[in-house]
């Protein structure tokens, strides 16, 4: 399987069936053009993520190198305009996503404060009426596009919310969130929409500083005054400005575009079955399943990479110093070895919570509670408002971006009729 076949825009819409034949024939596949090592098989990956010794989520240096790539549509005079913007950023160190033990653990220790199941109990009368506003929106209405009427607002408002952003601020930390998200994709783009996306970072950067500290004075009841506030306790300090932010921007892109793509791809599967809404609809043990069948078949996060720390080999598969992995949840989470009839969506799958969307070890998604209860909370609320979902002939069919690390709906043009 070349780079081309596997990481090209028309296999990135639909990479399945190219998973499917690397699983049985090649698991572990090198790509030349992009110097990685393709995991794609269940059991491959949940060992690879479990030696955290051997294989490191210090991948800052492929980040950096996709980067590069992206510069390099910049003619001189936008090269020139780039560095202006990157002269007035703040670096950012690893902090939780890029890290090992026992660096990781404590960031993780200080940011799980956020997470507790006390938290995630407390804030679900905020998140439902988030939603019920989303909700009462789409009730005059039979038409809409889906991922701009509910998808892509309520994680936003959510996000937004528990951060604390100020009202007057919100519609930019919109945009800049956005910007944030879509430049993980690693899709590409013109300069002009680079050197915008630079500049929106910038100044989100500035705002969430001001934020920070405001909260140092003012301390209110949100995530950036926990963060603004609490200290390392290893290291007796507070946080930088820089590792708050990288924190933060972690939150911007798992708090929204990961639950976005997932609510998106929920409603098309409604869509496509209809048959499940009944089954659904005031069922909150079924509909906990249906997301998490949701999230195994269409994983936002399709794939993240590791490196190589020493010589070894991965269910024999020799690898050495410096090798770059790319764990693919996507492929793993069709793994028909590890899911019976791995591309049907089963709201009677037993142990459903085994997919890898939110990845497993000590890198598990620490916002996976709060994603979870999103998305229940959300589709408990769409099925009981809503009935007769289908998709609006008279628009375009709705289809995935082409990107290499996240898996995104940008549009779902539907109908619906109000219960």
């Amino acid at each position: 399987m070349s780079e081309l076949a596997l990481f090209s825009p028309e296999t990135l819409i639909n990479p399945y069936p190219a998973y499917k034949q690397l699983r049985d024939e090649n698991p572990i596949c090198f790509i030349k053009e992009m110097n990685v090592h393709v995991v794609t098989r269940y059991d491959l990956l949940r060992d690879a993520i479990r030696r955290t010794e051997d294989f490191s989520s210090k991948f800052d240096a492929f980040l950096g190198g996709a980067q590069q790539m992206m510069f390099s549509v910049l003619d001189d005079e936008q090269k020139q305009r780039a560095q202006q913007i990157v002269s007035k950023m703040i670096v950012t160190p690893p902090t939780m996503l890029t890290l090992d033990e026992p660096e990781h653990t404590k960031y993780r220790s200080l940011v799980s404060r956020l997470f507790t199941v006390s938290q995630i109990n407390l804030s679900a009368s905020d998140v439902r009426r988030v939603i019920d506003k989303s909700i009462e929106t789409m009730r005059g209405r039979s038409e809409i596009d889906f991922m701009e009427a509910f998808a892509f607002p309520v994680p936003l408002v959510i996000i937004s919310d528990r951060l604390g952003i100020p009202e007057q601020d919100k519609a930019f930390f919109y945009e800049a969130a956005a910007a944030a998200a879509a430049g993980l994709k690693m899709s590409p783009v013109s300069g002009e929409v680079l050197l915008k996306r630079m500049q929106l970072a910038v100044d989100l950067q500035q705002l969430l500083i001001r934020l920070m500290k405001a909260r140092r004075v003012e301390p209110r009841e949100d995530m950036i005054t926990i963060l603004a506030t609490s200290r390392l306790e290893e290291e007796d300090r507070l946080l930088t400005d820089g590792e708050i932010l990288s924190i933060l921007n972690q939150f911007l892109v798992a708090g929204h575009e990961t639950t976005t793509s997932t609510f998106g791809w929920g409603m098309l599967n409604l869509i496509q079955q209809p048959e499940l809404i009944e089954r659904l609809r005031g069922n909150e043990k079924l509909i906990r399943t249906f997301v998490e069948e949701t999230l195994r078949l269409e994983a936002p996060v399709q794939g993240l990479p590791r490196l190589v720390t020493r010589d070894t080999d991965l269910g024999g598969y020799a690898l050495k110093q410096g090798d770059m992995l790319m764990l693919r949840f996507g492929a793993a989470n069709r793994d028909e070895r590890q899911f019976p009839n791995p591309d049907s969506l089963d709201i009677d799958r037993e142990k459903p919570g085994l997919q890898m969307a939110f990845s497993s070890g000590v890198h598990h998604c620490i916002g996976a509670p709060l994603a979870r209860q999103e998305l229940n909370l959300g589709f408990q609320a769409l099925l009981a408002s809503f009935t007769n979902f289908r998709l609006d002939q008279t628009k375009p069919a709705p289809g995935a971006d082409p990107s290499i690390i996240l898996r995104g709906m940008p549009h779902l043009h539907i109908c619906y009729d109000s219960i």
